[in-house]
C-alpha cells in the first residue's frame, strides 16, 4: 500500500475512503454525509471475508468501519485490520464497553464513535480521525527513531569493547576506527560495529 504521507487533516477531498459495513441501509448514511461533504471516491466493502484483501487491493486513503452490535470476534477481527493497515480508521458501534475502547485505542484505531452515526456529523469525524492519526503516526516514528539509535549505541559499544580487548585500544581509539573504516566504506557506524561482533563470534 502507499505511504499516508499525503493525508492531511485539510481534509483532501480526492481522498479515497472505504466503507466497511454489511448494511446497506447503515452504509447508505455514510456514504450520504462523505458525497454532501465533497467527497467522491466512496468505496463499500459488505462481505467481510478476506477483508484485508479486499482493503490492500483498493489501497484506501481512511477507512470507515461500521458496526451494529458486534461481538467480541468481530471487533478483534477489525482491531486485527488496524493494526496491519496503517491508514486512518474511524469505527462507529452502537454499544460498547470500557474494555472495547480501550482495545481499540491499543489497535490504533483513530476515533471510535458509540452510537453517533448521523451524516452531519461525518466531516467532522473524518477531519478529526485523520489529525489523530497522523499525530500517533508522529509520535510512533519518533519513539521508533529512539528505539533504533538505542540499539545502535548498543551494538556500537559492544564492538567498541571487543576492539579494546582484542587491539588494545583505548574506548576513543575504538571508536575512531569504527567510524573511520565505515567512512571508507561509505556504511553506518551501526553498520561496521554489527560487523565486528559478528566477526568475534565466529572466532569465539
Amino acid at each position: 500500500m502507499s505511504t499516508t504521507s499525503g493525508i492531511t487533516s485539510g481534509l483532501d477531498l480526492s481522498l479515497k475512503i472505504v466503507i466497511v459495513d454489511e448494511s446497506p441501509v447503515r452504509s447508505a448514511i455514510l456514504e450520504e454525509g462523505l458525497r454532501e461533504a465533497g467527497f467522491t471516491d466512496v468505496v463499500r466493502i459488505s462481505e467481510m471475508a478476506n477483508l484485508l484483501t479486499r482493503i490492500y487491493k483498493i489501497d484506501p486513503d481512511v477507512i470507515l468501519i461500521d458496526l451494529e452490535n458486534p461481538s467480541r470476534d468481530v471487533l478483534e477481527q477489525m482491531f486485527q485490520v488496524s493494526r496491519i493497515v496503517k491508514r486512518p480508521i474511524a469505527m462507529f458501534v452502537d454499544q460498547s464497553d470500557t474494555a472495547s475502547i480501550q482495545a481499540s485505542v491499543d489497535a490504533g484505531v483513530a476515533s471510535y464513535i458509540v452510537d453517533g452515526l448521523k451524516k452531519e456529523r461525518i466531516k467532522h469525524i473524518l477531519d478529526t480521525c485523520i489529525s489523530r492519526f497522523n499525530a500517533f503516526a508522529k509520535l510512533q516514528g519518533e519513539l521508533d527513531r529512539t528505539r533504533n539509535a538505542l540499539e545502535e549505541r548498543k551494538v556500537i559499544d559492544r564492538a567498541k569493547g571487543i576492539l579494546m580487548s582484542a587491539k588494545g585500544l583505548t574506548e576513543e581509539q575504538a571508536y575512531v576506527l569504527l567510524r573511520g573504516t565505515a567512512m571508507k566504506e561509505n556504511k553506518k557506524i551501526a553498520e561496521i560495529a554489527q560487523s565486528v561482533i559478528t566477526a568475534s563470534e565466529m572466532f569465539k
